[in-house]
């Protein structure tokens, strides 16, 4: 007889939350019901940092550097549309230009003008493109092994990909969820890896038919940020792991090309996760671009 595997990740996620001493918020964006983290209060003169995960994720993944930023800053942690904690809606449409435009409207009330943005994989092709879509642009914009950057010159205008069924980040039994979590690394099994496996691993089996939803969304369109990045004089940063096996760093070649004034770290032995795997540095990097930067209210 086979029993049904527990689902501790909802107990695990409580626990994160009161030991990062944020505040678990709801709202309605496009209909859909979005939860998110906020930990600090918008002030003048205070940064108010956005943190976009990626696919397949959830806000609990910037953890680390929630605990390792400046305890003053003003921090925002959405759970995107259709993913973690978030209300998926099977009839939606989750490419890079909806969820930046739902981010956007959900970003208007609060009306500051420090806004500073991160993206992690997907959400760096989404920040890219929320960044554009402000009516006060962010002071800064940040993108970690970012989704949505050419490999090579010339691939700008990539056609859009066919829909695939065996993503390694569309897990379907255990195998797969292992597979996954040792792969966005840096492509060798480690104990972050191991323990994600076991807490978020029957989390995202039930979720497979909404990923595979939002991935065939994503490569529908999938270099959007390329018609963004290098039009506007936002300050960027660009975080990229050498050993990355997802988003290659080559694309870096891309983004110094593009943005010749960009703020380029390429950590070595990272993979496609620097706030997971080198959380102390990354979290460094990103906090001395941000307060050269940040500015007091006009």
């Amino acid at each position: 007889m086979k029993f049904p595997t527990p689902d501790v990740w909802p107990l695990a996620r409580t626990g994160q939350r009161w030991l990062l001493r944020a505040k678990r918020r709801e709202t309605s964006v496009d209909g859909h019901r979005m939860v998110y983290l906020e930990r600090g209060k918008a002030r003048p003169g205070t940064p108010t940092l956005v943190l976009l995960h990626g696919f397949a994720s959830m806000k609990e993944n910037w953890a680390f550097w929630m605990q390792l930023l400046p305890s003053h800053w003003h921090l925002l942690v959405p759970d995107l549309p259709g993913l973690g904690e978030s209300e998926y809606r099977p009839e939606a449409n989750y490419g890079y230009e909806s969820q930046a435009e739902r981010l956007g409207h959900w970003l208007a009330d609060y009306n500051s003008n420090n806004v500073h943005i991160a993206g992690s994989s997907m959400g760096g092709a989404i920040a890219a493109l929320l960044a554009h879509q402000l009516a006060t642009p962010p002071r800064t914009v940040t993108l970690l092994n970012s989704a949505g950057i050419p490999e090579s010159p010339g691939m700008e205008h990539l056609a859009p990909v066919r829909p695939t069924t065996d993503s390694v980040l569309i897990p379907s039994d255990w195998s797969g969820v292992y597979r996954m979590f040792n792969s966005v690394g840096n492509g060798r099994p480690s104990v972050p890896g191991l323990a994600m496996t076991g807490l978020l691993g029957p989390d995202l089996m039930k979720r497979r038919h909404a990923l595979q939803h939002i991935f065939n969304d994503m490569v529908a369109d999938p270099m959007a940020p390329t018609r963004y990045l290098g039009r506007q004089a936002i300050p960027v940063q660009v975080q990229w792991g050498d050993r990355d096996t997802i988003t290659p760093a080559r694309c870096v070649d891309w983004l110094k090309k593009t943005m010749p004034d960009a703020d380029i770290h390429v950590f070595r032995g990272v993979g496609h996760l620097p706030m997971i795997e080198n959380p102390k540095r990354s979290a460094a990097v990103l906090a001395g671009f941000v307060e050269r930067h940040n500015n007091q209210v006009d």
